[in-house]
């Protein structure tokens, strides 16, 4: 047999499955743009890098994302990844509805994306692809540009809570 297909495949449930991956520590970011209607932003966890040469990135955003189509339509987008000081910045990204833009410090990198002030790394990217992933969206960056920021930790997310090295 040389496989199935996906409709035959057995699988756990969606709370199995988030539990389990529950126990991958992440990094988190922001991904921000800026499009006719003024800067945008969400909180990503599912965020790695891709490829070298040529330097790409990944985030998933969901499909239900409001934030999303918004970054689509700039065609360029900012990874801000987070320090360890930025639990708050996080919650401000992930919760619907907030005006996000109004409770940070950013400027605007040099593609016109919104970078967070204090981060600790951003990377300036260009959209490259979007691939369909079920309920999210795979979205591929070529970076442009890239900055460290500061010396801090990473802020990381494990088992549902935030997290810092060395806790």
């Amino acid at each position: 047999m040389t496989g199935h297909p996906d409709e035959n495949v057995i699988g756990p449930t969606a709370n199995e499955f988030r539990d389990a991956l529950g126990h991958f520590a992440t990094g988190i970011t922001v991904i921000t743009a800026m499009d006719d209607e003024g800067p945008v932003g969400l909180a990503a966890n599912s965020f790695t890098s891709v490829s070298l040469d040529p330097p790409l990135v990944l985030f998933c955003p969901a499909k239900t994302s409001s934030s999303w189509p918004r970054i689509e339509r700039a065609n360029s987008f900012a990874v801000n990844i987070l320090d360890d000081a930025q639990e708050e910045v996080c919650r401000v990204f992930a919760t619907p509805g907030e005006d996000r833009f109004s409770k940070v410090a950013w400027h605007l990198s040099p593609s016109g994306s919104p970078l967070l002030d204090d981060v600790h790394a951003f990377l300036d990217c260009v959209l490259h692809e979007v691939h369909d992933g079920g309920d999210h969206w795979i979205v591929v960056g070529r970076v442009i540009d890239l900055g460290i920021e500061a010396d801090a930790g990473p802020l990381l997310y494990y088992r549902g809570q935030y997290g810092r090295l060395g806790e």
